[in-house]
């Protein structure tokens, strides 16, 4: 299981705690250290919707005044890769799947 995001989002550190209490190893993948491609976003992209892992309500977005340029899919692409702070946290890949944010509820029903 690999968990992508920031160590120091509180979102993050939910999914941590959850995961901990649960004994289940995971390899954190922070995006202040290692930067997530292109490549890898369109391979999540064919399980989940962009607008699922484009985060449009962060502080990034807002700095960036990307409201104002109406970005298509390929745009939001391009600016997730370059901004790895437009991803939404956390993402988890598990068992071929792909889970975006913290859900107790989702999180308890997968992680059997």
């Amino acid at each position: 299981m690999k968990l992508y995001g920031i160590k120091t989002c509180s979102t993050v550190g939910k999914a941590r705690k959850f995961l901990k209490e649960h004994n289940l190893d995971y390899e954190m993948i922070d995006y202040k250290v290692t930067t997530v491609d292109e490549d890898k976003i369109r391979e999540w992209l064919k399980q989940v919707d962009i607008d699922t892992i484009f985060n449009n309500r962060g502080k990034k977005y807002r700095d960036l005044k990307l409201k104002d340029l109406n970005l298509d899919d390929e745009s939001k692409i391009e600016w997730m890769a370059k901004e790895n702070y437009l991803l939404k946290r956390p993402i988890i890949e598990y068992n071929g799947k792909v889970i975006v944010g913290f859900n107790e509820e989702l999180y308890s029903q997968i992680f059997k």
